[in-house]
């Protein structure tokens, strides 16, 4: 089995806070992330896929049609958008990037799965160059 890995980037912004909860608290927790006026970040995505070579190629899957396939079904949706605000995926949920790894895994896995023999293996998704989460499905 080969694993192979595209590497994406996009940037949005959003706010880490829970309306239910008072300012002084979502700033306790979420800290600078609970801004009123929001922040962003310049994420790099990464999506690995598995599955065995096909002889015939030499390739598990066409790395355009695994563009692609990021691209219309992430990228086109988060880049240059407000997490909390803009993106269908999102909405009702928590804008972190564990969270948000979870949901670009959950976006890719059917268009990704629909070519035979190919299998949404991981994504991880780095919010800076020091922090990352990383999601392998269920």
């Amino acid at each position: 089995m080969i694993h192979v890995t595209r590497r994406e980037h996009f940037n949005a912004a959003h706010r880490m806070y829970r309306e239910e909860w008072s300012a002084e608290k979502n700033a306790e927790v979420f800290g600078k992330c609970a801004n009123p006026n929001w922040h962003g970040h310049n994420y790099n995505l990464f999506v690995t896929v598995k599955g065995e070579i096909t002889h015939a190629t030499g390739y598990l899957i066409d790395l355009k049609e695994l563009k692609e396939i990021i691209n219309e079904h992430v990228i086109e949706k988060l880049d240059h958008k407000n997490l909390n605000m803009d993106v269908d995926f999102m909405k009702g949920k928590m804008a972190s990037t564990e969270l948000l790894c979870i949901e670009i895994f959950n976006q890719l896995k059917g268009p990704i799965e629909a070519y035979e023999g190919v299998f949404l293996h991981s994504v991880r998704l780095f919010e800076t160059e020091n922090n990352s989460a990383e999601y392998f499905g269920d």
